[in-house]
């Protein structure tokens, strides 16, 4: 059995940051992530592995090729903690394409008509090699031996003065099914509270009230899901659009530009449809509405994407519950990231973005919650 002071559950941008402030702190502990990967509900589609339309592979080898399939954006002007981070890690950032007209759908009877377009204020900043560029940045910048990646933690186990952490290989490893355990004074869950409370037995229980707040904070993403078409170049800028769209007809309700700084342009768009009638119709015959409205939108030119893609958080075991699917897809009001009394009090906290109270749900709010986690240890 491992004993170290602290054991961080989940390997998402809140987890990767209370690592990194952790070890500046000289503070031992060990990460556990159930994904075979880190990073959370950031992760981004490379190009260099997908498929064009008809289904060949293409292969774009750049060191800049990353299309956000979860968060995008971060606000500096109002997000500062967060974007010094960034700047520290020297990472290169550039602002959201918001240039040119927009394009709304109204009724299925309509023709689509072009609209004056909108700019973000304060401006929308995105990361060049999409958002996972600030969680590989800090995880090369940890020790790598405290870092576990596909096992599950399934059991917290408060046993005097320390807590026992039971955590469970996953399907893909060779000893799945295995249970290892490790001992701390102090849990940190860098997850969503949902996802928490529902997921891992905790002995003995959390005070009733604090697992009902936790229980009915929604998942930002988990209801959600997103369509990424990637072409040669942004066509639709050389006819003064911006590449964002609103429709009423869908399947995608809300579209923006998520081309690259140079070279490969793309559209990403949320669906509207609810996760249920999602999940009866295939991937395949998605992203065929996706690409009939793309060209509804922006021309004949969007009818061959060189590479698409889909990520439908809803089937996401580690980011969504049952609860999510009928979930209001909104940014959560933060619960309580502390039990105030019983056995659990003064040794779990919760440090994932959905408990900040600044930006629930946030990329800022992961890095928010993880440094008031650390602090308060």
């Amino acid at each position: 059995m491992q004993n170290v002071p602290v054991v961080i559950v989940g390997g998402g941008l809140s987890g990767l940051y209370a690592a990194f402030l952790l070890e500046q702190k000289g503070i031992d502990y060990i990460l556990i992530e159930a994904r075979d990967r880190l990073g959370g509900r950031i992760t981004v589609a490379k190009s260099s592995v997908g498929q064009n339309v008809s289904g060949q592979s293409v292969d774009h080898d750049k060191s800049n090729d990353g299309f956000d399939l979860g968060p995008s954006w971060f606000w500096p002007e109002y997000q500062p903690q967060l974007s010094s981070l960034i700047e520290a890690l020297g990472l290169p950032r550039f602002a959201q394409f918001e240039e040119g007209d927009m394009m709304v759908e109204r009724g299925a009877n309509e023709l689509p008509i072009r609209a004056q377009g909108y700019q973000s204020s304060p401006p929308s900043m995105r990361l060049v090699g999409g958002m996972t560029a600030l969680t590989d940045a800090l995880y090369a910048r940890l020790d790598a031996k405290r870092i576990v990646t596909g096992q599950t933690v399934r059991r917290l186990t408060k046993a005097g003065q320390h807590i026992k952490i039971d955590s469970e290989y996953g399907s893909e490893h060779i000893n799945a099914g295995q249970i290892i355990t490790y001992q701390a004074q102090h849990v940190l869950l860098a997850l969503p509270p949902r996802l928490a409370v529902s997921n891992i037995v905790f002995e003995p229980a959390l005070p009733q009230d604090l697992a009902i707040e936790w229980q009915e904070t929604d998942t930002w993403m988990a209801p959600h899901a997103k369509y990424v078409a990637v072409y040669d170049s942004p066509f639709w800028r050389d006819n003064g659009l911006s590449g964002a769209a609103r429709s009423a007809i869908g399947p995608l309700t809300e579209i923006h530009d998520a081309s690259l700084v140079e070279g490969e342009g793309a559209v990403f768009g949320f669906f509207g449809v609810p996760v249920k009638v999602r999940q009866s119709v295939s991937e395949m015959a998605l992203k065929a509405h996706c690409r009939a409205q793309m060209v509804r939108l922006f021309g004949v030119q969007a009818d061959k994407p060189k590479a698409e893609y889909i990520k439908d958080w809803s089937q996401d075991i580690f980011t969504a519950t049952a609860a999510d699917a009928s979930g209001s897809g909104q940014h959560a009001v933060a619960p309580p990231s502390k039990p105030k009394t019983g056995e659990w009090q003064d040794c779990l906290t919760g440090c994932g973005s959905e408990w900040s109270e600044a930006f629930p749900g946030y990329v800022a709010g992961a890095i928010d919650a993880a440094s008031k986690a650390v602090q308060s240890l």
